[in-house]
């Protein structure tokens, strides 16, 4: 036999080779079942919701898992616990798979492009334990860059081009370091209130001094998601108003949820 042969027919290459093919088999069996920690079991819309078939595929679901937070308390993966918010929206079609249609106000039903998760309702903190998103008037060792347009007192302007409401402060990421919202004040039928426009959906025009809005109309902005206390947002707070304004996108006028062609 030659040098590294084990049998005639076998050898230490060939080993190493199954060895491989042993460990990647694992390797992505493993990753398989820890991607599985979010969003698992998953819900058959085949039946009614009380009825709902959990479907797992293959590998099914891990164990659950307790994670120690750094805030605190502790977070278990997968959670185990059914979302049991309603679906306030219907299937378009009785075949499984069909796309929902929302059953009231879309832009509140939190549905399809407006929908969010059921995060904590807590702030998100800094590595010291402070608030980590926060308006400047709170954070009082940030500023503005003097060479960009301080957006404060410019008009809102919504997609439909009229005027929404006024900037009046700037939420900035004390992590991150950059602007994550600007604070509107909009009128509305109860007297004014201010809301949050995420910074991703804004469009700061220095030299006309606006703010434009493609995704929602000016009358929209009075319904965007509140505030418990307005000197800062939490992690359930950012998710609804950032899915208000995404939902814009489809549901703010009708002309926007019919096929493009």
């Amino acid at each position: 036999m030659s040098t590294g042969s084990v049998t005639s027919y076998i050898d230490v290459a060939q080993l190493v080779l199954y060895a491989f093919w042993i460990f990647f088999f694992g390797l992505v069996f493993y990753l398989r079942r820890e991607d599985k920690r979010e969003g698992y079991p998953l819900e058959s819309d085949r039946t009614e919701r009380s009825e709902r078939i959990k479907a797992q595929g293959f590998p099914v679901a891990p164990a659950p898992k307790v994670f120690e937070l750094r805030g605190g308390g502790t977070a278990t993966a997968p959670r185990g616990k059914a979302d049991t918010r309603e679906i306030r929206a219907k299937p378009v079609g009785p075949w499984p798979g069909a796309p929902l249609e929302p059953t009231g106000d879309p832009m509140l039903d939190g549905v399809g492009p407006g929908s969010y998760a059921e995060r904590a309702d807590v702030p998100d903190l800094t590595v010291d334990g402070r608030p980590k998103i926060v308006p400047l008037r709170v954070a009082g060792d940030f500023h503005l860059e003097s060479r960009d347009p301080d957006p404060r007192g410019m008009e809102v302007i919504g997609a439909d081009r009229a005027v929404a409401g006024t900037v009046t402060d700037v939420w900035v990421d004390r992590s991150e370091t950059f602007i994550r919202y600007l604070e509107v004040e909009v009128p509305t039928a109860s007297g004014p209130r201010r809301v949050l426009l995420p910074i991703n959906f804004a469009r700061v025009d220095g030299n006309r001094r606006q703010v434009r809005v493609k995704s929602i109309l000016a009358r929209h902005f009075g319904q965007v998601p509140a505030l418990k206390n307005p000197q800062l947002v939490t992690l359930l707070e950012e998710d609804r108003i950032v899915g208000y304004y995404a939902g814009g996108n489809l549901y703010a006028e009708p002309s926007r949820m019919g096929p493009l062609l």
